[in-house]
């Protein structure tokens, strides 16, 4: 483990040199890896696993689309690629990666196969963090471990191929064997985590749940949104205003961000945009600082967890969530998105 120093604080993180892939793999040679759903992160850290030389299986519902996409990925049904309850049988570590929702209704099932020793791995502390709404209560003799790659299962694998890595939280919730460290180490490199910080699934969910509805998808939406129709109203054409508001940021702005900082970025951009943003930061920081306090006392509280619940119980659920999404990207905004991409030079 190395100590690194974050803007004054100090972390203790875990890096590939300290727990390379070689002690990964001899840390979990014995073990039985069970990778329950395949949706989201599933495709990404199974391939990855595998790719990596562990001993991985898939379980997921036959007949769905999601089994199909796992055989089109090249696991074999009753070799490596089960049901749900094959695979949760067969398992020494259960990686429970269905979507929350799909883990309360599993949970009776899983738990069944949780026998003492084995370990119970997640991706999100969702469902036991708020365990009074989810019924998610993982016996006492099982390790219970987590490892959240910060992006998503798309990008994991990406950058896997790439020979890169996407970083990584871990936390231990319950250590019952005296090897839950180790375990959850060695799962983090091996599904391709370029270095490991040490969290709660308390901090893990109350972070995520505060960035998905924040900058990384809600609060960028939104932003997008209001710049644009501010353009728009104002003359300028669909093409202008989408790239300025969009493409300049995701194809320019944010790569050098990505590589170099905040500050290097503004520090080669012209002298009335360093100026200008310096400025209007401060603006932005200060209207939004009420809205984020809002929105993490939400979720602190149980109320967004609450929402999420409920939303996912309802039947036509799937058919809302399309409209909204049907309804975003049939807006002038993102129709001029895909217009634009069309002309970038790489898909000409």
């Amino acid at each position: 483990m190395a100590t690194i120093n974050f803007g004054g604080v100090n972390e203790t993180v875990v890096t590939r040199d300290e727990f390379p892939l070689s002690k990964a793999l001899e840390t979990l040679k014995d073990e039985t890896i069970a990778i329950l759903g395949y949706g989201v992160q599933g495709p990404g850290q199974s391939l990855n696993l595998r790719d990596n030389g562990f001993n991985v299986i898939v379980g997921q519902r036959k007949g769905s689309g999601s089994w199909d996409k796992a055989v089109a990925d090249g696991w074999v049904p009753g070799q490596d690629l089960f049901d749900l309850e094959e695979a949760a049988g067969r398992a020494t570590i259960i990686e429970y990666l269905l979507s929350d929702a799909g883990q309360m209704e599993q949970w009776e099932m899983v738990k069944k196969h949780l026998t003492p020793g084995k370990a119970l791995y997640f991706s999100h502390g969702f469902g036991v963090t708020y365990a009074d709404k989810t019924g998610i209560v993982p016996p006492e003799d099982v390790d219970v471990i987590l490892v959240a790659p910060k992006g998503s299962g798309t990008s994991l694998r990406r950058l896997f191929l790439e020979g890169k890595g996407l970083n990584s939280s871990y936390a231990i919730y319950q250590d019952a064997t005296g090897k839950a460290f180790e375990r959850v180490v060695a799962l983090g490199i091996g599904v391709g985590s370029g270095y490991l910080f040490e969290t709660t699934f308390k901090n893990e969910v109350y972070s995520d749940l505060t960035g998905e509805r924040g900058i990384l998808m809600g609060a960028l939406a939104g932003l997008f949104e209001a710049q644009y129709q501010v353009l728009r109203k104002h003359g300028h054409s669909p093409s202008e205003a989408f790239n300025e508001t969009v493409e300049e940021l995701t194809q320019s702005l944010m790569p050098l961000v990505a590589e170099n900082g905040m500050d290097w970025m503004y520090a080669n951009t012209s002298t009335t945009a360093q100026r200008g943003a310096l400025d209007w930061r401060h603006k932005f920081r200060e209207a939004t600082i009420p809205v984020f306090s809002e929105l993490y006392a939400r979720v602190a509280s149980g109320k967004e967890a609450e929402l999420v619940i409920a939303a996912n119980k309802k039947p036509d659920y799937r058919n809302t969530l399309n409209a909204e999404l049907d309804e975003i990207k049939s807006s002038e905004l993102w129709q001029a998105g895909q217009q634009v991409r069309k002309l970038r030079p790489e898909n000409n």
